[in-house]
Parts: structure tokens; sequence; C-alpha cells
């Protein structure tokens, strides 16, 4: 990994990449909220309108909006282009945790210490959801980019997974017959799996962007990766490395790895497939609690206590190692190539894994 940028500040509680722009929107826990450019190295803008931490916030794909969360229970929806709040919603009765745009709907989905989930529209601005089963603060909530699910972790031990189906119809059939904001009733969104591997409380937990997995961090120190199917999930691997609690995982959007971040002040990344850490990056005295990767591009970036640094993984031109005449050999998301640049030809010879993947690359630098 290759520190492309850092920012000393106020303890990072949160982190978001722009979609398209070269901006990272980051919270604070002094209640802060700051838009950087990371190209040109600089703060764009500061806001400040919470009261308390900020400990969530989430950039809308194509919308020019972006949303936070905070110990004041309060979600925030702002505007990008105009620097301002444009609506806050006060449905929560504790701190909130996470906040997410949904990728098709017009909704925000949230957790928080009072123990429940809820979806926002942020359209006609209501509440359309309320979601309740944990026995604990629930510290995360997402979307699945592929189905009609929800995953959620808790202090109470568990992760759960959700079906918001009969929710998704309702509302697609409200939205074609009227404009008057969809009354909720319990029966639109149900449980689908309880998972209680974890020893300890779960911090995170997130879905991998394309196959049926999720990914999970918890108080017992540990990184676990979950299949799962219509009613059930099992336990796959479990990356061990961390000493102290896990606060942050995810997949990464493009490669087979995991990242994760923990108190024991340490960022690693992991071949989950072979249960090894590739590459860990360790601060001194600040405890690592966000980390997020780009969407589209090979950068990710981790707050700690200090502030944030911005990482690029790999090139993003394909690693490239001359052998003889116009002979070069590359690697492109894990196949070792042989070109020919003469002639214009190229020809696959492995499917390489992470590790070796990333020993090439390393190679085709030096």
């Amino acid at each position: 990994m290759k520190i492309r940028y850092e920012v000393k500040s106020n303890r990072v509680k949160g982190l978001c990449f722009h979609p398209t722009l070269p901006w990272i929107v980051t919270t604070h826990h002094n209640g802060s909220i700051n838009v950087y450019d990371y190209v040109a190295k600089r703060l764009i803008y500061h806001l400040e309108e919470h009261v308390g931490p900020v400990r969530a916030v989430d950039v809308h794909r194509t919308q020019p909006l972006f949303a936070t969360g905070g110990d004041d229970s309060k979600i925030k929806l702002w505007s990008l282009s105009e620097k301002r709040s444009l609506y806050t919603f006060s449905n929560h009765t504790d701190y909130i945790r996470s906040v997410q745009f949904h990728l098709e709907f017009p909704w925000i989905l949230s957790s928080s210490d009072d123990q429940t989930l809820r979806i926002f529209n942020w359209q006609n601005r209501s509440c359309i959801a309320i979601l309740t089963g944990h026995s604990h603060y629930v510290m995360n909530a997402f979307f699945s980019n592929e189905e009609d699910l929800i995953v959620s972790s808790s202090l109470d031990e568990t992760i759960r997974i959700w079906d918001y189906t009969d929710l998704r119809k309702r509302y697609s059939s409200k939205q074609s017959s009227s404009s008057r904001p969809i009354e909720f009733t319990t029966t639109d969104i149900a449980v689908r799996v309880v998972i209680d591997g974890h020893e300890k409380q779960v911090n995170w937990a997130a879905f991998h962007p394309k196959k049926r997995m999720i990914v999970s961090g918890a108080d017992d120190n540990l990184v676990k990766v979950w299949r799962y199917q219509d009613t059930k999930a099992w336990e796959v691997e479990t990356l061990q490395g961390h000493t102290h609690y896990v606060t942050c995982c995810l997949f990464h959007p493009k490669y087979d790895l995991v990242v994760s971040v923990s108190e024991d002040k340490t960022l690693r990344i992991w071949d989950y497939a072979n249960r090894s850490s590739l590459n860990v990056y360790k601060r001194d005295t600040d405890r690592f609690w966000t980390v997020v990767c780009h969407p589209t591009l090979n950068y990710l970036a981790a707050g700690h206590d200090g502030g944030f640094i911005m990482f690029k993984i790999e090139p993003e031109r394909p690693p490239l190692l001359k052998l003889t005449g116009n002979t070069v050999a590359a690697v492109l998301k894990c196949v070792l190539e042989l070109h020919d640049l003469g002639a214009g030809k190229a020809v696959s010879l492995a499917q390489v894994g992470n590790a070796m993947a990333l020993s090439l690359i390393h190679i085709c630098r030096c």
C-alpha cells in the first residue's frame, strides 16, 4: 500500500468517498463535518450543525446529497452543492451509528443505540419502516447491492439479515398509484437469518458487493466471513491477527480481499480465501475506527484518533514486467498475461491468487 493523502484532525468516526469527484467527506468526534479534495490535498469546506460526535456519513451515488448521523439522535440530509443542511430526521431516540442511501429508491437506512433500524424517505421526509429485534445497540446496517436484504450488527452479539421484498413491492405499487406516504406495517420486513457465531459484541457487518457473503468484526478480535442462503448462514473463514476490538471491516469492491481496522491501531488487508494477512499498517498511538473503499478506484481511507489516512492499494496502470524484445508480462485482475506488443496479441498464462498478484505487482514496481 502507498500512502496517497494524510490529514491530521480531531478523531474521525465516519468516512465516505464521493463516487465521481475527487472528494472525501469526514465526520468527527467533535461534531464537525469536513469535505476534502484528495487530489488537490486541501479542505474544501467545513460544516457544523450536529450537537456532539458525528459517527456516520454516506454520499448519494447520483444526487448532490450526503447524509450524516450523530450522538444528538439526529440524521441530517445535506446538499453538497449548496453546502447546507436540507432537513433533519429526529425519529431516533439515541445515538445514530450508521446511515446509508439506497441505490434505487429515495431511502436512507439508519441504525441506532435505541436498538432499532429505520428507513426514511428523504423525498417526502417520512419514516417508512422501523425494524426491531435486536436487544442491544445496533452498530451498523447496510442494504445489499444485489438483493432486497439488509444486514445489521449489534452489541447483542448477533448479526441479522432482514428481507424487505414486501416493502419494495408495496412502495413500487404505491408510487405508481399515489403520491401519499406509505403507511408502514410490521409485516413488510422480516428477519431471514440470525447469526450468532461471535463470542462477544459485534461492531460491524457488511455484504459482499456481488456474492452471497458477509464479513463481520467484533470485540472477540476476530474478523469472520460468512456465506448465506435463504434461511441459513454459516461461517467459512475466521481471520485472526488483530489483538483488540475490530471496529470496522469490509470486502474490497474489486478484489477478493477483506479490509479491517481495529483498536489495536492496525489496518489489515486479508486474502480471506487463504486466511492470510497480506498487509498490515500500524499507527503508533491512534486507534482506528472506520475504513472505506472507493467504489471504482484503487483507494481506501481509514479514520483514526488523529485524523484519517488514504492509501492506494495497487498502481492504477496494470503492472508490467519486460521480458525480451516486445514481450511483457502483466497482471490484470489476478490473471497473469503475456503480451506481444509488436503483434498486438495477449495470452492468459494463469489465474493467480491475491497474494501472488500483489507480489508480482511489487516486483514490477521495483
